[in-house]
């Protein structure tokens, strides 16, 4: 072997400080305190739908974070708790693993603490841990694949790369986001010298066919339904590829944990660059800095490049401790704790409905008052299903213009069937009814090649500014020719 890739000794604790557990604990203990606030997200609603149609792939996502939510909503129905149980600990668990990756480069109790800390309190951490979505397990895995890879390197141990392949391949089941993030990381393998050996390692191959055969059965679904993830995904492109949307992906860097673990997380990218000890290192903000670029060009959303801050601010944070006294490391610590106390608002549902209706809050994060309204929308779908004629009533069916809205009705219950066209709810139909169909839109009626005879019977009031607030209500006789003609009308992709 060479000098170059043997593996770096350096002084590092044997366990992880007490420090990293206690704030990993309150992490979680703090979001399963709030998880029932509020009301569920529409992405939550869609997914506890989508999981109870099991398959290996939805037209807009693979098909584990749909499980997961049907399996918290089978163990308990309707409640927030359980179904965000798995997301608070996720939490948790991502301080823990940022805090050991700082003891593993060194970092003494003081460090670990520190990374502990800039991680639990995070703001998209928080808000990642908050919800049910499919960016919550995405986090855990591009940080449990970055913490395998750096002890990969750093240990010099091959085999390791079966590990990190079954963590892609099962991650890939949830996000393909993280297929980035390998493909970041193995350029970043080959372009350091100290680490370029791994890619003739057969242990590396034999980890990188785990990941794809694990992922060939979603693949396989994407491509017997003609890829509608690639449409979507043209369909965010569209959306986030302008100047604003580059901007608010490189401003957001600065902002996504908050702007002291900014400061650590490229503290410790130029460390890593300056110190000959963190060659195996290396690779991590070589991955960043190369999906910085990829994820600006292609129309990336702001939080793609969260699972990459959280390592390195822990590198910061052992750069921070290497430099400070003790009482100076103190100060650092708790001034991060401080400063994350400022977005807390608009990350989780800490303020009366009211006062954050009125705030500037939503403009930083508009998930908040996307999580209330639901009962109302339900009650109102369901007054105007009581005001039809029994016989109507005993036939009628739902549709509606988007997931969140037929997702909603699911959780909160009405006693007739509910459709959408919109995006995986668009497999669940037609409808099989000849009776009338209450249409729950925007602002303007159906098509008239989608439902005909159709008048408006309500508008849905949520109490706040959200997006459900003002839609209306139409009731319908019927599908204009037959359910079969009208369906592929209906039917839409929308991110």
């Amino acid at each position: 072997m060479s000098m170059s890739s043997a593996p770096t000794a350096l002084p590092t604790e044997r366990r992880l400080a007490t420090g990293p557990l206690v704030v990993a604990a309150l992490t979680t203990g703090v979001l399963l305190a709030l998880s029932s606030r509020y009301g569920p997200h529409r992405d939550e609603l869609y997914f506890v739908a989508a999981g109870h149609h099991p398959q290996w792939g939805y037209p807009d996502q693979p098909p584990l974070t749909p499980l997961i939510a049907a399996a918290a909503d089978a163990l308990a129905p309707g409640s927030l708790v359980a179904l965000r149980t798995l997301s608070a600990v996720i939490a948790g668990v991502v301080v823990l693993l940022t805090a050991d990756l700082a003891r593993a480069l060194g970092g003494d109790r003081g460090a670990q603490l520190l990374a502990a800390v800039a991680a639990g309190t995070g703001g998209g951490v928080l808000a990642i841990g908050h919800l049910l979505s499919t960016a919550t397990p995405d986090l855990l895995f591009w940080t449990v694949v970055v913490r395998l890879v750096v002890a990969t390197l750093q240990q010099d141990r091959p085999r390791l790369w079966l590990a990190v392949g079954l963590t892609l391949g099962i991650g890939l089941q949830n996000k393909h986001l993280v297929g980035f993030l390998a493909a970041g990381l193995v350029l970043g393998i080959a372009v350091t010298p100290a680490t370029r050996h791994h890619l003739r390692s057969p242990w590396a191959w034999a980890g990188a066919a785990v990941a794809v055969a694990l992922w060939l059965p979603n693949l396989a679904w994407q491509a017997q339904h003609g890829w509608p993830q690639l449409e979507l995904a043209g369909d965010i492109r569209d959306e986030y590829r302008t100047l604003g949307g580059i901007i608010e992906l490189v401003g957001f860097q600065g902002l996504i944990l908050n702007p002291l673990g900014a400061v650590l997380a490229a503290l410790g990218a130029r460390a890593a660059w300056r110190r000959p000890e963190w060659a195996f290192f290396r690779p991590v903000p070589i991955a960043y800095g190369v999906l910085l670029v990829v994820f600006a060009l292609s129309g990336g959303k702001n939080y793609y490049l969260l699972g990459l801050l959280p390592p390195l601010a822990a590198a910061g944070s052992v750069v921070v401790a290497n430099r400070r006294s003790p009482a100076g490391l103190r100060r650092w610590t708790a001034l991060v704790a401080i400063t994350a106390l400022f977005p807390v608002p608009a990350l989780l549902p800490v303020l009366p409905v009211s006062t954050l209706d009125a705030s500037f809050y939503p403009a930083l994060n508009e998930d908040g008052l996307e999580t209330i309204g639901w009962p109302s929308v339900v009650a109102t779908v369901g007054g105007v299903l009581d005001d039809l004629p029994p016989a109507d009533r005993r036939t009628a069916v739902v549709v509606t213009q988007n997931y969140g809205q037929a997702g909603a009705l699911l959780w909160y219950g009405v006693d007739v069937p509910v459709f959408s066209g919109h995006n995986g709810f668009g497999d669940w139909g037609p409808p099989t009814s000849d009776g009338p169909v209450v249409y729950v839109g925007g602002d303007d009626p159906p098509d008239s090649d989608q439902l005909a005879g159709c008048r408006q019977a309500a508008t849905l009031s949520t109490g706040v500014d959200n997006e459900e607030d003002g839609h209306r209500v139409w009731v319908c006789t019927a599908p204009a020719g037959s359910w079969a003609q009208a369906w592929p009308k209906i039917r839409h992709l929308d991110a």
